[in-house]
């Protein structure tokens, strides 16, 4: 179980990736799934999921906005932190699945390996900020840039998207370096492969991984 509180008895879901990945249709498929197995589930994401956190969201994904990568920073563990206490910790506590749309994992992978800020650095500002809150599960839906680039191509693109080729790889490098410190944690899903197969693949991951089952 998540060790945000020792409350806390749900189970936390983080789906990680860079863009173009298939993280949105990936959710509804684990919050399904989920629920056919008659667990009570909340879907949320990064950044937003509380009231601060959706409105800095507006901000920090505008295109026609220039920020730093220490206001990138600075924002995300100011929603982040309003998210843990409005709804993260709240519906663990409730005994509840939740599934998030990236976490802490995605501000080391763009920010530290993107961005190039140091990843000491971000942690150091994770735990002053107190940032308890880890992940029972997080599915990586690895995907090369190029092919989230051409998926990503077909829609008017945020501040992130636009970001080059070389930017993702940092980040997919830091991705695969997050997992194997904790491959316990981590599901690596090949996000290049057939969509029923990721969808089953997910799926079986899930079924085998909720608390109770082996």
């Amino acid at each position: 179980m998540s060790d945000c509180s020792k409350e806390a008895q749900g189970f936390f879901i983080t789906l990680e990736g860079i863009e173009g990945a298939g993280k949105s249709t990936a959710v509804p498929v684990l919050a399904e799934t989920a629920r056919q197995l008659g667990y009570e589930v909340e879907v949320t994401r990064e950044p937003g999921g509380g009231e601060l956190g959706e409105r800095l969201r507006k901000i920090f994904l505008d295109p026609g906005l220039m920020l730093d990568a220490d206001e990138e920073l600075l924002l995300l563990y100011a929603g982040r932190l309003d998210h843990i206490r409005k709804r993260i910790l709240p519906a663990l506590v409730a005994g509840k699945v939740l599934i998030c749309d990236r976490f802490e994992d995605s501000t080391f992978a763009y920010q530290g390996g993107g961005r190039h800020v140091s990843l000491d650095r971000i942690d150091a500002l994770s735990r002053w900020a107190g940032v308890k809150c880890r992940p029972d599960l997080t599915f990586w839906l690895d995907v090369s840039p190029e092919v989230g680039a051409y998926r990503i191509g077909f829609r008017d693109p945020d501040r992130l998207e636009r970001e080059s080729p070389d930017f993702f790889r940092r980040a997919r490098e830091v991705f695969g370096q997050r997992m194997n410190a904790d491959p316990g944690r981590f599901c690596r899903i090949d996000a290049e492969a057939p969509l029923e197969e990721i969808r089953v693949r997910l799926q079986v991951e899930l079924q085998n991984r909720l608390p109770g089952r082996t």
